[in-house]
């Protein structure tokens, strides 16, 4: 029974076009590929049409398969050339990656006609992805910033606000030093986790007493993906 389900649709042996069995595909293919966008944009950004080509992607990657009869070395050699092109778009986050991967997967299963495995296989990732994004795995401590100071030549950095950050900060650690202007300016960059309950505005504000009123610049930590 399960190796019937899990079998292809298409008749082995036969490489004539079959109407039915193509529609078949196409409609799974669109219906996961609808799938793997939804989950991607759960507490994430991105752009409409990155969300349109994770829709379609699957189906085109099947057409091809579909193509070259089946043969998965011929399919992915025709793919292959579609690295040739440049796209003139920012690259991707992680997560982007492997949302695309897991469309171009589907696509392969569909094309072989291997309907059940793909959505066997889209349902178990879609779902797991769900699940760890709910736990809230890998997300950032609440309070996690870039700290970057700039102090004159002068005054020795190390350790020189850790009375500062007893104060304020949960956890700092000192990621980077640069110097700038010729040699007369430091800039150091902390990665840092503010306390609870406290003003960001009069931790800035010691800082500049402390710094010679010299720049200071308190960010959250860049990303492009979670919407925490």
């Amino acid at each position: 029974m399960l190796n019937e389900i899990f079998s292809s649709v298409f008749p082995s042996g036969t490489s004539t076009f079959s109407l039915g069995p193509f529609l078949a595909c196409t409609v799974v293919s669109l219906l996961l590929g609808l799938l793997i966008a939804w989950t991607h944009t759960y507490r994430n950004s991105c752009t409409r049409s990155f969300l349109l080509t994770l829709v379609t992607l699957p189906a085109m990657v099947q057409v091809v398969i579909m193509l070259v009869n089946g043969s998965i070395g011929t399919g992915v050699a025709v793919m292959g050339t579609f690295s040739l092109v440049r796209f003139r778009s920012v690259p991707g986050n992680a997560r982007e990656i492997g949302s695309v991967f897991l469309a171009m997967a589907i696509g392969l299963a569909t094309g072989m006609g291997y309907l059940a495995v793909a959505v066997l296989f889209t349902v178990l990732l879609c779902g797991l992805d769900l699940l760890l994004s709910i736990a809230g795995f890998g997300r950032e401590v609440p309070g996690t910033r870039n700290l970057r100071i700039t102090i004159p030549e002068g005054l020795d950095y190390e350790g020189v606000f850790d009375d500062l950050f007893q104060t304020y900060v949960k956890s700092w650690e000192l990621e980077s030093v640069k110097t700038a202007n010729m040699g007369s300016l430091y800039r150091l960059c902390y990665r840092i986790v503010l306390k609870n309950n406290i003003s960001e505005k009069a931790f800035l504000d010691d800082l500049r007493c402390r710094n010679g009123n010299l720049e200071i610049s308190c960010s959250k930590i860049a990303s492009n993906e979670e919407m925490l």
